[in-house]
């Protein structure tokens, strides 16, 4: 179902952003030109009347399963992996409120001189005020992924979906950037993706969604607009929710 042009189709949305995604063309970190330009297109979404929360990965800085990390101790390089997340919200926030629109970041960690903690119910009033929030430190708990974190999250806000916005353009068959035949879908179910092992989201991601029948969105962050329009209910990227495609 679309909406009306300019209306947005969800009331509350969460969006995963891929730490990856932050380097651009570079090979670490954070570049400020897309950083710049995520941050524009949040403001989109905000001036559109959606309620938008972030989680965002920390692959650009570290993660817990990289080669950097081999023969350390897996909770401890998570937990490094946590901080990384931190740092990439605090350079959204700062971005955000450079073009004005009101942010909060909480933590599952407790860092309380620089952000606040996890509180559901206060996050939750945070949305309605209007401010963008931005969730931190995954889901605080080694083990789980940031992808994880974001479906926990969305699930707890009551949001209406999932965007997982990330350097590919949606959900394929096999890796298009190995096969020049790789199939792209434009829906698909929650038991196709995990019995074929299609790598939206770790397994515990997508079974919560589909505990929760909370659809996700797969699009690239890379093309501007696309936020704005799956907003709006276009058919961006590739959606992923119960029944059949």
């Amino acid at each position: 179902m679309k909406s009306a042009p300019g209306v947005a189709t969800f009331r509350r949305v969460l969006l995963k952003l891929s730490g990856e995604a932050l380097m651009g063309s570079d090979a670490y970190g954070i570049n400020r030109e897309v950083l710049q330009r995520v941050a524009t297109e949040i403001k989109s979404v905000v001036a559109a009347g959606v309620q938008l929360a972030v989680v965002i990965g920390g692959g650009n800085i570290f993660r817990g399963i990289a080669p950097s990390a081999q023969g350390m101790d897996r909770a401890s390089a998570d937990y490094m992996g946590m901080l990384a997340t931190v740092m990439n919200s605090l350079a959204l926030q700062d971005a955000l409120e450079k073009l004005g629109v009101p942010v909060r970041v909480q933590s599952a960690l407790r860092i309380d001189q620089v952000v606040e903690p996890y509180v559901r119910r206060r996050a939750i009033r945070h949305l309605e005020q209007g401010r963008v929030m931005i969730f931190a430190a995954g889901t605080g708990n080694p083990f789980f992924t940031t992808d994880t974190a974001a479906t926990l999250r969305g699930a707890e806000i009551g949001a209406d979906i999932v965007f997982k916005a990330t350097k590919v353009d949606g959900v394929y068959d096999r890796d298009p950037v190995k096969h020049a035949d790789a199939r792209r879908y434009e829906t698909i179910g929650y038991d196709e993706v995990l019995e074929k092992r299609l790598g939206v989201m770790d397994a515990a991601a997508i079974a919560l969604c589909r505990e929760q029948n909370l659809p996700v969105r797969v699009f690239s962050i890379n093309k501007s607009g696309n936020l704005l329009r799956a907003c709006l209910g276009e058919n961006v990227g590739t959606l992923v929710k119960g029944g059949q495609p």
